[in-house]
């Protein structure tokens, strides 16, 4: 199995090194690397120069957002498997992508795993912030107001080919629009790794202001209109609310 990561960035050179360490240094060895630039203006590509000869494809160039940059990475992929590393996250330790193969080797029929993340301080990643444990899936689990961390879902590109990359109408949620799209929609088969693969620095695009929050729980809304699909009555409020138990688990 191959296995294909995707990091997007913009103006990152503050984080953007963790990030490429954080990839380099995982031990399995049959791993592609991505990294697609939204021509940074800061010294974001010169640091990711740097690492030159351990990065397979790295373009610079405008795109038309985060869902745009990664739509380019997933199409540049050549791995049995995606997942993606946002620029200023981690992963946990230098055995993720191992831990991720042998889940999928468990069953030839496993389209997808995710796994659990933590969010931790932007300038502490040692700090946890907030614990995401996203828990095993069931039927009609969206309506309910789950879903995976994205950071954490690994899914086979076969998958993408068959249903489709982001959706680029949506700006803030095309994350959720893809995982109800194959998960909810397409019933593809997911297997749950209970353990901690993802640190999430806060402060990004996602976790700000109220105003933004409003914005994306409008967008997940749209989600489901886009795929033809009905919510539950409280799918879109329960969402949220299950955010307020992250604070508590330890």
């Amino acid at each position: 199995m191959k296995i294909s990561i995707i990091t997007i960035t913009y103006n990152s050179e503050n984080t953007v090194e963790d990030t490429l360490r954080s990839v380099l240094s995982q031990d399995f060895p049959n791993k592609e690397y991505i990294i697609v630039d939204g021509l940074s203006s800061d010294q974001t590509v010169p640091v990711i120069n740097r690492y030159a000869a351990h990065i397979d494809k790295f373009i610079s160039e405008k795109d038309k957002g985060l869902y745009d940059a990664l739509n380019k990475g997933i199409e540049m992929a050549t791995g049995d498997v995606i997942g993606m590393l946002h620029s200023d996250d981690l992963y946990a330790d230098e055995k993720v992508l191992s831990k991720v193969a042998q889940a999928f080797a468990i069953d030839p029929e496993i389209e997808a795993v995710y796994a659990d993340l933590v969010f931790v301080d932007r300038n502490k990643p040692d700090k946890v912030l907030r614990t995401w444990k996203a828990g095993d899936y069931e039927e009609g689990s969206f309506k309910k107001g789950w879903m995976p961390p994205h950071p954490t879902f690994f899914v086979k590109k076969e998958v993408y080919e068959k249903y489709g990359n982001f959706n680029t109408s949506l700006k803030l949620s095309a994350d959720y629009e893809l995982m109800l799209r194959f998960i909810h929609k397409q019933k593809i088969k997911v297997h749950y790794l209970p353990e901690t693969i993802v640190m999430m620095r806060m402060g990004g695009i996602s976790n700000t202001s109220f105003f933004v929050k409003l914005k994306a729980n409008i967008e997940d809304k749209m989600a489901w209109k886009l795929n033809d699909l009905k919510p539950g009555f409280l799918t879109t409020i329960r969402k949220p609310l299950k955010k307020l138990a992250q604070y508590f688990h330890k």
